[in-house]
């Protein structure tokens, strides 16, 4: 299995979305920061501290942060959705933030988080169909 951040918690509430983890088939030296890459456009990005102990992993996301990203998208793609995939880097490597080592396989279907909105939209994290966890932030009425 190739490196990636496991992902143990995900726990969104309070205008925040907070993930707990474990680096998973690399060192966890260093200094690493939890990375949002904006799926229809990869250059922007938006990163948050990591408190790294061991190999376990923390940090925590603004929804706000999402909403201002996103009202911006919305000027360029109209109402709808966005996508941002999370990662975990420590400036050399990212490793893509999922949940693989616990034998559940299809968690889209399985597994639903709650959604927060912010000035309209909703921010909702969600497992991709390879097990990977990224944020689906919507435009419009809730879900």
């Amino acid at each position: 299995m190739k490196p990636h951040a496991e992902i143990a918690e995900v726990w969104p509430r309070e205008g925040r979305v907070r993930l707990v983890g474990h680096i998973h088939g690399h060192p966890a030296e260093g200094e690493w920061r939890l990375l949002l890459t904006r799926r229809s456009h990869a250059e922007q990005r938006l990163d948050y501290p990591a408190r790294v102990k061991g190999d376990r992993f923390e940090s925590e996301l603004p929804v706000a942060d999402l909403a201002a990203a996103t009202d911006t998208a919305e000027a360029e793609i109209g109402a709808g959705v966005e996508e941002w995939d999370i990662h975990l880097t420590d400036g050399e490597v990212e490793l893509r933030a999922g949940r693989r080592l616990d034998d559940i396989h299809g968690k889209k279907k399985i597994m639903v988080f709650p959604e927060q909105r912010v000035r309209g939209i909703g921010v909702r994290p969600y497992y991709t169909v390879k097990d990977n966890l990224s944020l689906e932030c919507r435009t419009g009425a809730a879900t």
